[in-house]
């Protein structure tokens, strides 16, 4: 992980537990005799991630609507500090504004560029009820409320028109975007996702387990418009890459995850076919996990 990140030495459970109780009834002991958590329940994800939120950036109310994504916070945070690092190397200090396209119902990564760089943010979504949960979680932590606001993506195909107002200015944009091309697609993914929970998790404790996992949903969830749009995640990105050459003059550094490394020449191209003066690709590693984000700026 990034150096910066505060969850290079994995999850304090026992502190975790002291500080957010509700976490207690799904602590296990793993494979290697520590205390953990199911990965494979929903329900303890989310308390795991509430936990975090408290114990780290002082979120004292944090919820998910049933279906919602409950995304990893670690592997946010990097993706938060390798921003940081962008912009530090372009030299630019605060005041600091950025933009989270897809902000979803969990507000994660306005929450943790809040707590780290006192950053400001606005975050969109196409979701009403995503737009009005990470709303809430404004509203009831006064460190973020005034830092965030959220707003709703009325055009479905749009992405930052609608959102960016006329003489409105950001230092970065930022998106995790949908991975899948299509519902199926999606479905497959969890599928595939789920086999190999199974797979690992019966190793250790039989066939029931198998037979749980096999049955459960997928342990992130997620809602359609958070996993996948037509095209999936290339034609996504290279939607943004057009529409960001409208506001080439309001936003300094564009930038976006990329899941797959074979989009990355594509995007390159495109990013260089729209005028773009700089292009960036910046990995990033969680354990064995490897992903990184694009960025690219027209100034």
């Amino acid at each position: 992980m990034h150096p910066k990140n505060i969850h290079n030495q994995g999850y304090p459970i026992a502190d975790l537990c002291r500080v957010y109780p509700e976490l207690k009834p799904f602590v296990i002991k793993a494979k290697s005799g520590n205390d953990s958590i199911d990965f494979t329940n929903t329900e303890a994800v989310k308390a795991l991630n509430a936990a975090l939120l408290f114990y780290y950036y002082g979120v004292t109310f944090w919820r998910l609507p049933e279906g919602y994504l409950c995304p990893p916070v670690p592997g946010r945070a990097d993706y938060i500090h390798g921003i940081a690092d962008l912009l530090v190397e372009s030299g630019i200090s605060s005041p600091v504004k950025g933009l989270d396209i897809g902000i979803g119902a969990n507000a994660i990564y306005p929450i943790i560029g809040i707590h780290h760089y006192q950053w400001n943010f606005v975050g969109s979504d196409i979701d009403g009820k995503a737009v009005d949960n990470a709303s809430l979680i404004a509203a009831s932590n006064p460190h973020l409320s005034k830092h965030l606001s959220v707003r709703k993506q009325r055009d479905r195909e749009r992405i930052f028109d609608g959102i960016i107002g006329e003489k409105e200015v950001f230092t970065f944009t930022m998106c995790n975007p949908p991975f899948h091309k299509s519902a199926e697609d999606a479905l497959q993914g969890t599928q595939r996702k789920n086999k190999n929970l199974a797979r690992n998790k019966g190793k250790r404790a039989g066939q029931g387990a198998k037979t749980k996992i096999a049955n459960s949903h997928l342990n992130f969830a997620g809602r359609s418009n958070e996993l996948w749009c037509e095209g999936g995640e290339l034609a996504f990105i290279q939607r943004m890459i057009k529409e960001s050459a409208v506001f080439k003059s309001q936003v300094t550094w564009f930038t976006c995850l990329v899941s797959k490394s074979e989009h990355l020449k594509p995007i390159e191209n495109s990013i260089n076919y729209y005028g773009a003066t700089q292009y960036k690709c910046i990995d990033m590693e969680q354990g064995s996990k490897r992903s990184r984000f694009v960025a690219w700026s027209f100034m």
